[in-house]
């Protein structure tokens, strides 16, 4: 097989082209069906494609996950390529610990679990015992756990479970000491948790969906509730509802003291918020710091009647205020921290200190601070990279955090307060060399001569000769920060020599609000100007050539990449749209997609519509153009990003593209937006990812 694949490179057809001859894609149907946005008519043949519940829609995911397979099956080294990630993924993770009380929860798995395991031990030298095992609510790891929430008496446990990979939450309630679960079952809540207070917790949720709608349906008219232990939810009390404003939600926390309860009212996913809270040892009505969502506002902790808060109010990285209630007014905040040129990202408040989160060019530096907000010290850590943790109470004397690079995998450091001293706790044991490889960060221009980081690892001794395969992801948009991360299935790329390139687009928070706003809503742009400029980088700078040039990105990342190979498709060999918002006129119909109308705008305002429009991956294909070899992935369970966006675009680019590449869509079952996937389900999807992109690209990896 090998002779042959070698035989065929050398051919005056390459692979894909020979590839594409033989696709014989399924026939979706078109309709008459037209749309007029203010003006307007534009059509929407695929219509159809969105009743994820006909006959005809299942039909046409079947065949196209058949030609799909199909084309991957004939692949001559995928199995070598899932051989290998297999191995390198086989290696034990774990959490960091929670203290809870006497005894420290974490997570862990073996390598080849389908989900991580919690587990509990007392102290820190204690023997671990099983607390939950997910593996055991599925026979396939499609039932995953989504947050761990305590009781302040450190009695009980409530648990999130995700079946599907859906964003619908199931709430199950454990007594420790025993590890039996009690009779309490919360269902129909999403994008919440579990907020403990005495015998029981506030939760919000949605109404019941109607049958056949869970992962359509509009989110809409978030309630929040106290359910009290023991109790059937049906008995569970209303705390706060807006009918006036159905977009609203409500995400809730109670101080440590049990004091307060803290409101956090959202109406979007990257917008402003509002904070309200309620006195519960007074059982006061709900009373408002915030009256009108102008900026974000995060809630870190409370002096008593004094609460301490994270804003970007008047202050686009972020500052640190105190918030004294008898005097809430704004004019009256006290700032404990300010604003710098470094953007502030984390905030908490651990044994008397503050530890402040910075990031650095999209790399993390730790500050700590008293309680007056006066700089005492840094934290030393072990290299350039991504840190998280710093969790904890008042008086808690230890903490713990995890740091991460590219090439450095997730390591676990226990902190002491007192002594502003790190000690390795946990460190991971991966089955390759890091130092065989290296990582740089550059800054190259973008279009509007705007300065953008970009993160580049590859082989040490790589050469600059325009012919290495490279890989380029991006997410661009949601305030969402690119940081330095490990992943054990980015390996195989490195040992192949493949250069992985990681741009910090605008739309991301890594230099703040300002970054933000300058790539959303009318700005969008800028995000595809920023990708397309970092791909010319790469090529002028003999990194790599159209070619050998691959692009990955996911959610609002793959509505990057289905804009960027429609505004330059000869820039790019492979690309792949994952689980991406590609119709921008239809995107906030569907389950909680209204949500990121802050962050697009809407087809229903006439202005917004013309850029919406303008780059909408789903309206701008065009008719016989040579567009990358594109595999399409979506999943059935996805309720964050309805899979009809991923269907519509993948039967539109079909139908239009050249034969030249081929265009595949990747439908999974039993997964959703991608939290939550099993080991198994994760490995076939970089081995198919990966036997695209090599196969494309005509290398034979080394494996």
């Amino acid at each position: 097989m090998r002779k042959i694949f070698f035989v065929l490179l050398i051919t005056s057809l390459s692979v894909s082209q020979l590839f594409s001859q033989a696709l014989n894609y399924p026939k979706a149907k078109k309709v008459d069906h037209v749309d007029d946005y203010h003006g307007t008519k534009v059509a929407d043949p695929y219509r159809w494609l969105e009743d994820n519940n006909s006959e005809e829609t299942k039909a046409w995911v079947e065949a196209e996950n058949k030609i799909t397979n199909e084309y991957l099956s004939k692949i001559p080294f995928k199995e070598k390529i899932k051989k290998r990630l297999t191995e390198l993924w086989n290696y034990e993770r774990y959490s960091a610990p929670q203290k809870v009380g006497d005894y420290y929860i974490f997570s862990k798995n073996d390598g080849l679990q389908e989900q991580s395991v919690i587990y509990i031990q007392k102290g820190l030298n204690g023997k671990p015992e099983v607390l939950i095992d997910p593996n055991k609510l599925s026979n396939d790891g499609s039932v995953s756990l989504a947050g761990l929430y305590f009781s302040n008496d450190n009695k009980y446990l409530s648990y999130g479970i995700s079946k599907g990979g859906s964003d619908w939450r199931e709430f199950y309630v454990m007594d420790i000491a025993t590890k039996k679960l009690t009779d309490d079952l919360i269902k129909f809540s999403k994008f919440s948790g579990n907020a403990w207070y005495k015998d029981g917790f506030f939760y919000s949720r949605y109404a019941e969906p109607k049958p056949g709608e869970e992962l359509k349906q509009k989110n809409e008219y978030q309630k929040l509730y106290y359910h009290k232990l023991g109790t059937s939810q049906i008995d569970d009390k209303l705390i706060l509802e807006d009918n006036d404003n159905p977009k609203r939600g409500f995400g809730a926390e109670v101080t440590d003291d049990e004091k307060y309860l803290i409101i956090s009212v959202w109406e979007g996913s990257s917008s402003e918020n509002m904070i309200w809270y309620k006195n519960l040892e007074t059982n006061s009505e709900v009373k408002k710091i915030v009256v009108k969502p102008d900026a974000r506002y995060s809630f870190v902790d409370n002096f008593d009647d004094k609460f301490l808060i994270l804003t970007n109010l008047n202050a686009p990285n972020n500052r640190v205020v105190l918030v004294d209630l008898k005097n809430p007014d704004k004019s009256n905040w006290q700032t404990l921290i300010p604003e710098g040129k470094d953007v502030i990202q984390n905030v908490s408040h651990v044994g008397g200190k503050l530890f402040v989160t910075y990031l650095k060019d999209a790399t993390s530096r730790v500050t700590v601070f008293n309680e007056q907000g006066n700089y005492l010290y840094e934290v030393k850590l072990p290299g350039i990279g991504t840190v998280s943790g710093f969790s904890g109470k008042h008086n808690d004397q230890e903490t713990f955090y995890t740091f991460t690079s590219f090439t450095y995998p997730p390591t676990i450091y226990r902190y002491d307060v007192k002594q502003n001293k790190s000690t390795l706790y946990r460190e991971s044991k991966v089955k390759f060399k890091p130092n065989d490889y290296e990582t740089k960060q550059i800054f190259y221009e973008s279009k509007d001569g705007t300065k953008i980081p970009l993160f580049i690892v590859h082989k040490k001794g790589l050469k600059l000769n325009g012919e290495n395969p490279t890989l380029l992801y991006a997410y661009g948009g949601f305030n969402v920060s690119m940081l330095p991360s490990f992943s054990a299935g980015r390996i195989p790329l490195l040992e192949n020599g493949v250069v992985y390139a990681m741009a910090c687009l605008r739309g991301g928070g890594e230099y703040g609000e300002i970054w933000h706003q300058a790539g959303m809503l009318k700005n969008k742009q800028n995000v595809f100007d920023d990708f397309i400029y970092a791909a010319e980088y790469l090529i002028k700078n003999k990194y790599t050539n159209p070619n050998k040039l691959a692009i990955q990105g996911g959610s609002n990342g793959g509505l990057l990449i289905g804009a960027v190979i429609n505004q330059r498709p000869e820039l790019f060999k492979v690309a792949f749209p994952q689980v991406g918002v590609m119709d921008m006129l239809r995107f906030h119909k569907f389950t909680i997609g209204w949500a990121w109308v802050p962050e697009y705008g809407s087809s229903d305002n006439p202005d917004q519509f013309k850029y919406l429009f303008a780059y909408s991956p789903l309206h701008n294909i065009k008719e016989g153009v040579v567009y990358p070899a594109t595999m399409v992935t979506t999943a059935d369970h996805d309720d964050r990003v309805f899979p009809a966006h991923s269907f519509k675009y993948a039967a539109t680019l079909q139908e239009k593209a050249s034969n030249k590449n081929p265009v595949l869509i990747r439908i999974e079952t039993k997964v959703g937006h991608g939290a939550g996937t099993s080991t198994s389900k994760s490995i076939e999807l970089l081995t198919d990812m990966y036997s695209f992109m090599f196969y494309n690209m005509g290398i034979n990896p080394k494996l």
